[in-house]
Order: C-alpha cells, then structure tokens, then sequence
C-alpha cells in the first residue's frame, strides 16, 4: 500500500491509520494508494481523513478515538448523534458532526467530482474507523442497512486488512493507472501522485498515458517509464525466430568451418520425417472427419 500524507499533524487515530497503512507490505496485503488529510474543492472545500483507491475500489475513511475509556453497544443511528450504551458516545476530534454524517457529505463530493471527469460510474465506500482507549470492549449496533457505509471499531490493524480484503474480493478491477492520475489532478494531489511503475506494482491496470503526469514531481519517471515500454515494444517486433530445441537445427547444429556431412544427413533426415509425420496426422483427421463425420 502506498500511503501519500498531505498534512502529517493529524489526531492520534490517523497516526495510528498511517502506521497500520504502511505496515501493509506483504505479497498478500491490500495494494492502493492511500491519501491521508487531503483537502479536495467541488462545491466548496472538503476536510477528508483519509482516501483509499485499490484497484477495485475507492474509500473514504472517517477516523475517530474515544477521548475516554468507553463500555457497552456503539449504537449508530439513522440520523443523530452516536452513543454508547446510553451514554454519548466522547469522541476526541470535537466534531459536532457524526462519522456517518462526515461520510455522507464527503462521498457526495467525491462521488460528484467523479462525475464531472467521467469516472462516475465507480462506487465510492464510506467507512467509519473507531479506535476504541486500550481494554475497551465495544460492540456495534447498526439498526439500518447501507452496504455503502461500514464502521469498524478496533484497534488492530489486521481487522482493517480484513475489511480491505473482503471488499477487494467482491469488486472487479475498475481503477487503472490512469483513473488515478486523472482523479489527483483534479482534487489538486499532483504532487503526491506516484509514477506510473509504482501504481502499476500496486496492481492498477494500464496502459499508461504518460502527459497526465505532465506538471508534477513524477514526469521525468513517467517518461522515463515511457521510454523503457516503447523500447521492450521495439525489441520485441525485432526478435528473430528461435527454432524450439527439438528442431533439427537445435539437435545437430551447424559447426562454422566443419562440413560434417553425417549431421548433415541426421539434419535432413529429422526434418524429412517431422514433415511426414506431420503430413500423417493431418492425413489421419481428415480421414477420420470424412469417415465418421456427419453426412
């Protein structure tokens, strides 16, 4: 996962998001890009924690921590504030706003930005991330169904992975290399956006059109990148034939300077019988089709 920090002072719970972020490095962790603090304009400006591309998806994190040590059922309503067992739920970014309330506004936006560039017909996923005080047992309640709107409460990386796995899985890849490039463009990340290597390893799709890096720190890679594809593109047209090594010409080669006239007759006597058994085969389904065949 690379993980790209547009302003690093933020709460202790998007700390812990970036460290749990860049642990995923592993052959079988969640590839993406993740944006942490961006601050996207349409339709005025937008705060977000967190913003995830995977090549299947896109996700906007709401990250909270409880200010205090909470106990009971985290129940998350419809509309109004969240509570703990009765108890308003103590977060500690002061927001008067809930999680959910947050992920609404800001996956509206994205959502319609997305659609002013053509991109509209990828989903976004909202995700609430509540990092409970250590001890803490908290269970969720949520008395209403929206499968764009998920909340995790823990304080264990590996269930985040979880969460990022199940959802890759249940998504087909919609995001190529170039989806995300246009996407930072527009919501002002050029500076973060990686070269076109880096998000193909992530697993994004091309290919790759290099002038949509044009303006930001990666252009030079982006061509250079460029330059290496059009080479192997190049190398690959101008590769001569290479007989398979059962070809008479593998098994008994020419020796420069040597007319040895017995790998000669080996040489010819290979390839005389290669072409008749191939002239056999073709001769016996042929044979086979007309005899058996339908009328």
């Amino acid at each position: 996962m690379l993980v790209r920090v547009q302003n690093a002072e933020g709460t202790d719970a998007e700390q812990a998001l970036i460290d749990w972020l860049r642990g995923w490095r592993g052959p079988t962790s969640p590839q993406g890009i993740a944006t942490i603090n961006p601050q996207v304009h349409h339709d005025g400006a937008h705060q977000f924690d967190a913003i995830v591309w995977t090549p299947t998806g896109c996700i906007v994190l709401e990250v909270e921590t409880f200010a205090v040590r909470q106990d009971g059922v985290l129940e998350i309503p419809l509309n109004g504030p969240w509570q703990v067992s009765g108890e308003p739920a103590q977060f500690t970014g002061g927001e008067k706003s809930t999680p959910l309330e947050r992920s609404r506004e800001h996956t509206y936006a994205l959502q319609g930005y997305l659609d002013a560039r053509g991109l509209g017909q990828r989903a976004i996923h909202g995700l609430g991330l509540i990092v409970p005080k250590p001890g803490a047992d908290i269970d969720i309640h949520q008395g209403w169904s929206d499968p764009s709107f998920d909340v995790i409460v823990t304080d264990d990386p590996h269930r985040l992975e979880q969460y990022f796995e199940s959802l890759s899985a249940r998504g087909a890849h919609l995001w190529t290399a170039n989806d995300v490039a246009i996407a930072f463009r527009g919501l002002g990340l050029l500076p973060y956006l990686p070269p076109p290597q880096d998000l193909l390893d992530e697993g994004f799709l091309g290919p790759v059109d290099v002038t949509l890096w044009h303006g930001g720190p990666a252009q030079a890679q982006a061509e250079a990148f460029a330059e290496e594809q059009a080479e192997l593109a190049r190398r690959a047209e101008e590769r001569p034939f290479v007989a398979p090594w059962y070809s008479p010409w593998k098994l008994y080669p020419k020796v420069p300077g040597d007319a040895d006239f017995g790998r000669a007759f080996l040489r010819l006597s290979l390839a005389l019988g290669m072409l008749l058994a191939i002239a056999w085969v073709l001769w016996f389904i042929v044979t086979a089709v007309v005899t058996y065949g339908p009328a």
